[in-house]
């Protein structure tokens, strides 16, 4: 190996640590908030990309009938506790509409704009909006009523999540797999680096969506309600900050974060229905070397898995995932063996 050639496996490996440093934050923000070690966030990245190829075709994606079923399962769930445990129709039936209406306009939208084949720019924004709107519903469908269980039962719903999601890609997009254009066809010659105009746009919407992240936290109200309940979530609850909002809002960001990644790798890689699983792997490999609790560590966790993937995939391709995810066991060790008790009781 010369320098040329380690040089553009830097490259490749920084820029798909780049993609993996934002699951791995989305990773640690839905763990802090709501305990929850949300396995399915790939979905949300295979669900960005392969909508975005839909919409490239002309055709209505099957995310939307997917939303508009799960909004509607949503709102009957809020509707029938509000109106049953509460007792308070007309609270339930604002609360089931405020549920219901804002998946229904994107699902409308998406549904006249899927054959008008607008430009590449505008069928993203499109394709972003509608899994994004998958976040709150899936929390208020499989997490909600289970906020007070302890960690492993969130995992275990969290694995059916996985499982329901993945099943539901393979009946709406079907087993074939698909690469979406690149959003800038530039290339530029640095050295012996090519470095492509995709590449760019992956380095700098990371950049800025983890900046746009750190200021949220740091200088927004809702913010520092997210980072108060991802402390104490007894007394942010004291303080008046409601915890289904703050599951609500995370998983929101969480799909949000997974559909720009789909759109970001689409380009670079062709996504089938299942891709997501590993891609979502990865990023909870970097989430664990942060502790699942600490941001900076898993963004440096996430270029180190990158950069360990590029070179594997060089040396012994063959086995480039087994030794990314072997990672974990001496991570696992060490956090272990540092850690004198069980955090299952909190």
């Amino acid at each position: 190996m010369d320098f040329s050639i380690a040089s553009i496996l830097l490259l490749d490996g920084v820029t798909n640590g780049a993609i993996y440093a934002l699951l791995g934050l989305a990773t640690v923000l839905v763990f802090t908030v709501t305990r929850v070690i949300f396995i399915p966030q790939g979905e949300f990245v295979a669900y960005g990309a392969l909508t975005l190829a839909m919409l490239q075709a002309g055709k209505t994606p099957g995310t939307v009938w997917l939303l508009l079923i799960l909004a509607g399962v949503a709102a009957l769930m809020e509707l029938a506790e509000r109106w049953l445990h509460h007792g308070k129709p007309l609270l339930a039936l604002r609360s089931a509409l405020k549920t219901l209406v804002p998946p229904v306009i994107v699902s409308l939208v998406a549904i006249w704009a899927a054959p008008q084949m607008f430009p590449l720019w505008a069928q993203a924004l499109l394709s972003v909006a509608i899994v994004t709107a998958f976040g709150p519903l899936v929390y208020r469908v499989a997490y909600q009523s289970l906020e007070a269980a302890t960690p492993l039962v969130l995992l275990i719903v969290s694995v059916g999540v996985h499982f329901a999601m993945t099943g539901l890609g393979l009946l709406f997009f079907g087993a074939e797999g698909f690469r979406n254009p690149s959003f800038w066809d530039e290339r530029f010659s640095i050295g012996p680096v090519m470095l492509t105009g995709q590449t760019v746009i992956i380095l700098g919407v990371s950049l800025a969506l983890i900046v746009l992240l750190w200021l949220y936290f740091e200088r927004s109200l809702r913010g520092k309600a997210l980072r108060a309940t991802a402390v104490n979530r007894t007394g942010a609850r004291l303080m008046g900050i409601s915890s289904h909002t703050s599951g609500q809002l995370t998983f929101l960001m969480a799909a949000l974060i997974g559909a720009l990644s789909g759109l970001l790798i689409g380009p670079t890689t062709t996504v089938f229905y299942d891709s997501g699983f590993l891609i979502g792997l990865k990023g909870f490999v970097a989430a664990v070397i942060g502790g699942l609790a600490s941001y900076p560590g898993a963004l440096v966790g996430a270029l180190f898995v990158g950069i360990v993937e590029a070179f594997g995939a060089f040396w012994a391709s063959a086995f480039k995932e087994v030794i990314v995810f072997t990672l974990i066991l001496p991570i696992l060790l060490v956090r272990s063996l540092r850690s004198g008790h069980s955090d299952e009781a909190h």
